[in-house]
Formats: C-alpha cells, sequence, structure tokens
C-alpha cells in the first residue's frame, strides 16, 4: 500500500473515532441542563419551608398553626356566705343576795365585836355589809374594817354611813361577791347570814389565820362547834344569839350509824 493510501485509512480510523467519543460538555450547555433537571425535580429535592418563612424553591407554603386561644373564663356568680347575725351582747345580770337585808341591833353589834374581842390591831371583814353599821362600830375602835355586799344600794347607803360618822381613813365598802373573797387577810369575819350560807363560807373561813374569830348573829354553822354561844336581849322585845368559833375551826364527827 502507497503512503497516500495508508494517510486514508488513519484520516478514517480519526474519524471514527472521533464520532464514538461523547460530546464534550461546554460551561453553557452544563448549565442549560442543569436548570432543566432543577425544574424537573425541583419539588422533590427542595426541603419544605418552615412554617411562617418564604419558600425559595417555590413550594406551597403552609399555613402557620394558630396557637389555641383559651376562651375567656366565664364569670360564675360568688355565692355569697350567710351573713352571720351580729352577736348579741349578753348583759350578764348582777348577782342578787342570797338573803333580805335586816339589821343587826346596835346592842348585839356592839356584842359580837366585843365577843370577838376586837383591837385595833385587827383587820375585820364584814360578809353582807348591809348599812355598813358593824363596818362603822369596828373602825370606831380604831381597827381597819371592810364591808362586802353585792347590792348597790346597801353599798351606797354603807358609804354613806362611813362618811357620817367620819371613819373613811380606816373603814372601806366594796361591792364583791362574799363566796368568791380572799379571806386570808382578815383576823375577824362578821356575819348575818342562813345557816346554809355559813357553811358555804366554811371553805374560805378554813383559810384564816390560827387564832381568828367568826361571829355570827343568830344563826350557826352546822358541822362546826362554837366556842361560845351568847344569848342578847334586845330593845325589840326578843332575844339574839351571838356564836363565836375560833381557828382552825372544830368540825363535828359525824354520827355513827
Amino acid at each position: 500500500m502507497s503512503v497516500k493510501g495508508m494517510k486514508c485509512l488513519l484520516l478514517v480510523a480519526c474519524l471514527g473515532l472521533v464520532g464514538c467519543t461523547p460530546e464534550k460538555a461546554t460551561p453553557e450547555k452544563a448549565t442549560t441542563k442543569k436548570s432543566a433537571a432543577t425544574k424537573q425535580t425541583g419539588s422533590a429535592t427542595s426541603q419544605p419551608a418552615a412554617p411562617g418563612t418564604s419558600s425559595s424553591a417555590g413550594a406551597v407554603q403552609k399555613p402557620a398553626t394558630e396557637s389555641t386561644s383559651t376562651p375567656p373564663a366565664v364569670s360564675q356568680p360568688q355565692t355569697q356566705a350567710p351573713k352571720t347575725p351580729p352577736a348579741v351582747e349578753q348583759t350578764q345580770e348582777p348577782k342578787r343576795p342570797d338573803v333580805i337585808f335586816v339589821p343587826t341591833p346596835p346592842e348585839v353589834v356592839a356584842k359580837m365585836l366585843e365577843l370577838a374581842q376586837v383591837t385595833k390591831n385587827d383587820v375585820v371583814y364584814d360578809l353582807g355589809c348591809g348599812d355598813g353599821r358593824i363596818v362603822v362600830a369596828a373602825a370606831k375602835l380604831g381597827c381597819k374594817a371592810y364591808g362586802f355586799d353585792v347590792d348597790p344600794q346597801r353599798i351606797k347607803e354603807s358609804k354613806e354611813n362611813v362618811e357620817a360618822n367620819g371613819v373613811g381613813n380606816l373603814a372601806t365598802i366594796e361591792q364583791k361577791d362574799i363566796f368568791t373573797l380572799d379571806l386570808s387577810k382578815a383576823s375577824v369575819v362578821t356575819l348575818y347570814l342562813l345557816p346554809s350560807l355559813n357553811v358555804k363560807l366554811i371553805p374560805q373561813l378554813e383559810k384564816l389565820k390560827p387564832g381568828s374569830r367568826i361571829v355570827s348573829h343568830d344563826f350557826d354553822m352546822k358541822g362546826v362547834t362554837p366556842d361560845k354561844v351568847v344569848e342578847v336581849d334586845g330593845d325589840s322585845g326578843y332575844g339574839h344569839t351571838v356564836y363565836l368559833w375560833t381557828t382552825p375551826l372544830k368540825k363535828e364527827l359525824a354520827a355513827k350509824e
């Protein structure tokens, strides 16, 4: 084969090889192909936009999820508690006297203080002082004397009697319940009460200092033996009895069955 023939074969071979080689993409062609691919597959490859943001891939935006708002609270009518009626102020009634006031005759008053041997060193308590005549008589002997009563009228009369006799420096009148008194400061106690009330006073009388004297007009003290019992003739025409006890009290022995 001639040289010219061999050049022809080489040319044909080169052309064949060139025809089988894939076309090399130019930058412009590559961009075009990429855009086409993107248009075909964009919806599948793009990521969904976050709610409330714009999507650069053209995906349909989902509306933002609305927050569930709490409905306004319905105002319930308040049940008012039943009104408590105002407390009625209870006025404590003053204690009534246990006995009616019967004045002790002056001669009996003098005998009671004499039997109790009252001196200026004594402290006399008159329980149920009435018009204060025993308190005034004891104060005139120079001792401290106290009168106690629950009746306001008797208190008024006693104070007037004390003032009228000028013994206010020694005599004191107080409105108090005799059954709640502390008698321990007294050295002499005078009584004109019923027998049952004398007995009721025994727990208080037992607290008196040893050697204290208790004198009672007309009524004894059941269960306690008196040291003396004296009869006094009254100006009214009938007699009176005065009982004397000293502390510690002499309790009577219970009768044997």
